[in-house]
């Protein structure tokens, strides 16, 4: 049988994909991150499916739940916030899969990121402003970056930056990249994006960090910096420009 890693999407419930939520309703075994997904989807798995959360298990309890599942002929859903392509933890997953000799398959989600700039109202790619989105994060105790993707490398770019796991440590975040953006540089954070409890703030890299401090996020949150987040006085595309040639219908 098959194990399905599905992105459940950021937050709310009906952010998942027809594909994801199709492949979850015909699963008899399901595995969620229970801090991180919402309970909703829950209601979406067979009325007889396995629930397992977890959120206090280990890299070796849930593989060896996966296996199991395989083993009794059950497809398996295995629930991620978000989207698996990035921040996940699925890498090790399915480097344990792959050696037990279990397939399976990945289900892509809408991200974090993507929910935050459909906060905001803003497109993170505009013409003449920006045309580059680096996602990343800082490192941490447990979790080094690799050598040359520290922020202050990054910020050399000038790209919009969007930052996971991040905002207890914010104000880190602005001291490294204020010498490359400046203090007027546009700056967001949204938090619990697309959930009923969103809150999103607005700011500069001169203030952004006393908004989060003083609205108390300390997780489930993305941080964005960059001009593309203020930007108003740019070209229009050339995408639907009248001066672009298109193909005359047959």
């Amino acid at each position: 049988m098959t194990v399905y890693f599905i992105g459940a999407g950021p937050g709310a419930a009906d952010l998942i994909t027809v594909r994801g939520a199709r492949r979850l309703a015909a699963c008899r075994v399901c595995l969620y991150a229970g801090s991180l997904v919402p309970r909703e989807l829950l209601a979406e798995c067979p009325p007889d499916a396995r629930l397992i959360d977890t959120a206090r298990m280990d890299l070796d309890g849930i593989t060896a739940e996966l296996v199991r599942a395989h083993e009794e002929g059950h497809d398996v859903a295995r629930l991620h916030s978000g989207d698996p392509s990035v921040f996940s933890a699925v890498a090790e997953q399915m480097r344990r899969l792959d050696a037990a000799g279990v397939p399976y398959e990945v289900v892509p989600g809408v991200p974090a990121f993507a929910a935050a700039a459909a906060a905001l109202k803003r497109e993170l790619t505009v013409p003449t402003v920006g045309q580059t989105v680096i996602l990343t994060r800082i490192a941490q105790r447990a979790t080094p970056m690799p050598e040359g993707e520290d922020l202050a490398t990054l910020g050399r770019s000038g790209a919009l930056l969007v930052l996971h796991l991040a905002a207890r440590y914010v104000d880190r975040v602005v001291a490294e990249l204020l010498p490359h953006y400046g203090a007027d540089c546009p700056a967001a954070v949204v938090a619990m994006a697309s959930r009923p409890d969103e809150l999103v703030l607005r700011g500069t890299l001169e203030d952004i960090a006393g908004q989060v401090k003083a609205a108390g996020v300390v997780r489930t949150a993305v941080i964005m910096v960059g001009r593309t987040l203020a930007a108003e006085q740019f070209r229009d595309s050339h995408l639907y420009s009248a001066d672009r040639e298109r193909p005359h219908a047959c």
